[in-house]
């Protein structure tokens, strides 16, 4: 099975990240995408995470109705801060019958050189790079695709900023998740 991995802290997880995986599910040769949700993500501070569990919850809420997107506990087994190489390691180890493809965000691209041995990630890894606004992919490779898929401005830190402040999080999140966030008064 070819197989997309959307890492990110989904914190929380919301209609932007659902378009970019439904529409690499649909427009690309990925036949599945797993969302996989990094419990502490080595560039990014931990202390403004939801608990990872809830997170998880969350992005499970989120796409349980559709078939192509899965959630990926993976990194929650494996030693912290999480990084992509030792994630991409373990689960060609464990799946070896299927084929692995990075998504991510050209944004994401421009960092990648502070990412642990990305330069064995580039040269033995696919990427599939959704173009944002105002960050030009530079990587030219024949294992980079560039996807024209449609964006959404919607970030996880204006969701935490608005529910603060007490404002309403209504269609910047599936229903089922901005319940659960009220329900169990997440990041208040």
């Amino acid at each position: 099975m070819k197989v997309g991995l959307y890492f990110g802290s989904f914190n929380p997880i919301h209609l932007g990240h659902l378009i970019i995986g439904s529409f690499v599910a649909n427009n690309t040769e990925i036949e599945q995408v797993w969302f996989v949700v990094s419990p502490q993500n080595p560039l990014k501070k931990s202390s403004t995470l939801l608990n990872e569990y809830h997170r998880l919850q969350l992005v499970q809420l989120a796409i349980e109705d559709d078939e192509q997107l899965k959630t990926s506990d993976i990194e929650f087994k494996l030693p912290r801060p999480s990084f992509t190489i030792d994630t991409l390691i373990y689960l060609q180890e464990k799946f070896p019958k299927h084929t692995f493809s990075i998504i991510m965000g050209s944004d994401s691209i421009q960092n990648i050189h502070r990412w642990k041995n990305s330069e064995t990630l580039l040269k033995n890894h696919s990427f599939l790079i959704y173009q944002r606004p105002g960050f030009p992919v530079k990587e030219n490779a024949s294992n980079i695709k560039l996807l024209d898929a449609p964006l959404l401005e919607i970030s996880s830190t204006i969701i935490r900023e608005s529910i603060k402040k007490g404002k309403s999080i209504k269609y910047l999140v599936p229903e089922k998740v901005r319940l659960e966030i009220e329900k169990s008064s997440y990041y208040k």
